[in-house]
């Protein structure tokens, strides 16, 4: 399947599916990972005939449902904070689901784009503004962010603190100091690719869906790596999770490691699921499956593995009743 096909806000199956086993498992939150979670549960409902929604909302407004209690499963790129796990009676199991980078895209034709790690930060900054300051053909540079609560945007600043001179803050909801803002990762992609110049961030697999460029970006080895999925394999496995398996590296070290790579999650409740408890961990389960973590490189992600994996199968059967 294509991933131009599957961006819709919720799951819409695309093939004839088993018999309908019983009410769908509701989840919303991260822009991120929509794509392979609306792909793995497409697939898992076509397989089973469980069907689970999801609504691309962003990290932001998926913390705030599931602490609302109003869905079955949130997501986030952004590990919970204790303070809004504090807010959760019913107790919070959290989730690493997949791996991605986030790419800097652009819409330059002509421009082969390579960035040091000082220029990424300048241009978010405000302090580059035309195409000519980073080697391309002049012409001006409209940069593009997220208008809404992101944990992209939560992952996206914390690599450029990292890189030194961001001084605009680490958020899910920053005041950037330039540019225009659009919804979710779908927005911005649309952005960059409508308008010649732009340039903005955003997973990568939204970069292949929206036939953009990605840049070179420069890695605390000083080497200039694309976003693939081995670069952010590299930088991943370097992650320690904590006791509640959050875990995050803003500048990793290897040689072959893309800077911004992150984790993404999925926000479960520990207990008050209920007859839905089964339906929960079984599609989770599926999404954690080989099969399923086996598509994450063809879709733009990077698939989990090792401990990581290991103990994100372990958390899923912490869902209880």
């Amino acid at each position: 399947m294509k991933l131009k096909h599957i961006f819709a806000a919720g799951l819409v199956a695309a093939a004839p599916v088993a018999a309908l086993a019983g009410p769908a498992i509701n989840g919303a939150g991260a822009s991120f990972p929509a794509p392979i979670y609306q792909r793995w549960f497409a697939d898992y409902a076509r397989a089973t005939g469980n069907r689970v929604n999801y609504q691309s909302v962003g990290s932001g407004s998926g913390v705030r449902q599931f602490i609302a209690g109003t869905i079955n499963f949130g997501a986030s790129d952004e590990a919970i904070s204790a303070a809004d796990a504090a807010k959760v009676n019913r107790g919070v199991v959290q989730i690493p689901m997949v791996g991605g980078t986030i790419a800097i895209a652009y819409n330059k034709p002509g421009c082969n784009l390579k960035l040091t790690q000082k220029q990424a930060v300048d241009i978010f900054s405000g302090r580059i503004n035309n195409w000519k300051q980073v080697g391309c053909a002049a012409g001006p540079m409209l940069i593009v962010h997220r208008s809404d609560g992101s944990g992209t945007t939560y992952a996206f600043t914390n690599s450029l603190k990292a890189f030194g001179g961001w001084t605009a803050g680490v958020s899910k909801s920053v005041k950037w100091p330039t540019g225009i803002g659009a919804k979710g990762n779908e927005g911005v992609a649309a952005r960059i690719r409508q308008s010649n110049g732009a340039i903005g961030y955003v997973n990568t697999g939204f970069v292949r869906a929206n036939k953009l460029q990605a840049a070179a970006l420069q890695n605390k080895a000083g080497k200039f790596v694309l976003p693939t999925a081995a670069a952010g394999s590299a930088a991943l496995n370097g992650i320690k999770l904590d006791a509640n398996l959050a875990g995050e590296n803003p500048n990793p070290a290897g040689a072959t490691a893309y800077p911004i790579s992150t984790l993404t999650w999925i926000l479960a409740y520990r207990t008050g699921n209920g007859s839905n408890t089964t339906a929960i961990r079984n599609a989770l389960n599926y999404a954690l499956s080989s099969k399923a973590q086996s598509l994450a490189d063809d879709l733009g992600y990077v698939p989990l593995s090792g401990s990581i994996l290991n103990r994100a199968r372990l958390a899923v059967n912490r869902i209880g009743q």
